[in-house]
C-alpha cells in the first residue's frame, strides 16, 4: 500500500507540483522517494551538492549550507510550487532556512510550505492528551527554539503549515536496530508514555496535506500514530519479532543521573498526542496506526523481503 494512495488528487495533479525538500537527511530523502513515486518532481538540498546521493528520475540535488552561505538561485528553482523544510534550528536557535532563503521564498511565492517541528513544544502534560489547540509550554531549549521558529514561519506571509512530530522511527532507525546492536535499554518509569510516528506516515501526511485547497488547510497539524505507550511495550514487541531476549530492567529513578542530558530530557516529559485533526478532519489514513505494524514493515524492508514496500514504491 502506497501512503499517498488515500490522496488521489495528489496523483492527479502531480505534474503541476515542483517540490523543494530542504534537508537531505532521513526524512528528506524518504519524502523525495515517496513524492517521486506519486509522480512529483523536484529538488532536494544537500550541504555538499557534489556528495553522492541517489535521486529518482525527475529529481535533482541543489546546494544549501547556511554555514558557508551556499544557497540556490532563483533560476535554479524556476517553477517551484511547494516546499518542505526538515531543517532544525541552528545552535543559536534561529531557523537557517528563513535566515538565508526567506527572501528567495517570498520572491518565488510557493503555493504551500510545510515545516517539520516537534510535539515537544507542548511540554510536559503528565500524560494528558494534547491537540493542536493545546497551550504550548516547551521546557527544553530545543523545543523553545522550535516554537520560536514556528512563529517565524507563520509570520513569513506565505501559506505555511506546521507539522508537529513525536519520535520518528523507520527502516534503519528503530528499536530493532538497538536490539541487534546491544544499545537497547529496558527502562521503567511509572505512568510514562511516548508517542511516535513511522517516517512513511510523515511523508504520506505531507503529500496528503499539500494538495488541500487553502480553505481546508490547518495551520498546525500533529502527525502521530494512534497508540502512545510505554517504551518497554515497543521494545518488548521488537524483541518478540527478532526472537531476542530483553535487556535487564532498569528503573529510571535509579539510572537517570547516568543518562545524557538529551536522553534525560525526553524522559522528563510525558504526553499523549492526538492525531484526530489529521486523520478525521483532514482525512489522512495512517499506513502504520501503531508501532506493531510499523516494526513489522521495518523488519521486512530491512530483511530485503518487502520488495515494493520500499520508499519508492507505489503499489
Amino acid at each position: 500500500m502506497d501512503p499517498t494512495a488515500n490522496s488521489t488528487s495528489v496523483l492527479k495533479r502531480a505534474e503541476s507540483v515542483k517540490l523543494l525538500v530542504l534537508g537531505g537527511g532521513y526524512c528528506g530523502q524518504r519524502l523525495m522517494h515517496h513524492a517521486a513515486a506519486a509522480g512529483i518532481n523536484g529538488w532536494i538540498s544537500q550541504r555538499d551538492p557534489a556528495a553522492s546521493l541517489a535521486v529518482p528520475a525527475g529529481w535533482s540535488v541543489i546546494g544549501f549550507d547556511s554555514e558557508s552561505d551556499l544557497r540556490p538561485s532563483h533560476r535554479e528553482l524556476s517553477g517551484l510550487t511547494h516546499v518542505v523544510s526538515t531543517i532544525a534550528p541552528d545552535p543559536g536557535g534561529e531557523d537557517p532556512v528563513l535566515k538565508h532563503l526567506g527572501g528567495l521564498l517570498l520572491e518565488l511565492k510557493p503555493a504551500w510550505l510545510g515545516y517539520l517541528s516537534t510535539t515537544g513544544v507542548y511540554g510536559d502534560t503528565g500524560g494528558a492528551w494534547v491537540d493542536e489547540t493545546s497551550a504550548c509550554q516547551p521546557a527544553s531549549g530545543r523545543s523553545r527554539a522550535r516554537l520560536a521558529c514556528e512563529l517565524c514561519w507563520q509570520a513569513l506571509g506565505l501559506p505555511v503549515q506546521i507539522f508537529r512530530l513525536p519520535a520518528i522511527y523507520g527502516p534503519g532507525r528503530n528499536v530493532l536496530e538497538d536490539l541487534r546492536n546491544g544499545r537497547s535499554r529496558l527502562l521503567h518509569k511509572p505512568g510514562q508514555v511516548f508517542c511516535r510516528v513511522h517516517v512513511d506516515d510523515i511523508c504520506g501526511a505531507l503529500l496528503h496535506c499539500l494538495q488541500h485547497p487553502d480553505h481546508q488547510q490547518a495551520r498546525v497539524v500533529n502527525v502521530s500514530d494512534d497508540e502512545p505507550c510505554a517504551s518497554s511495550e515497543q521494545l518488548g514487541y521488537g524483541a518478540h519479532l527478532l526472537g531476542r531476549s530483553l535487556p535487564p530492567l532498569q528503573r529510571f529513578a535509579e539510572v537517570s543521573a547516568q543518562m545524557s542530558p538529551m536522553a534525560r530530557s525526553f524522559w522528563q516529559e510525558n504526553r499523549r498526542v492526538s492525531n484526530q485533526l489529521l486523520c478525521q478532519q483532514l482525512g489522512y489514513q495512517l499506513r502504520y496506526p501503531s508501532y506493531r505494524e510499523g516494526l513489522r514493515a521495518c523488519l521486512a524492508e530491512e530483511s530485503g523481503q518487502a520488495g515494493a514496500a520500499g520508499p519508492g514504491s507505489a503499489t
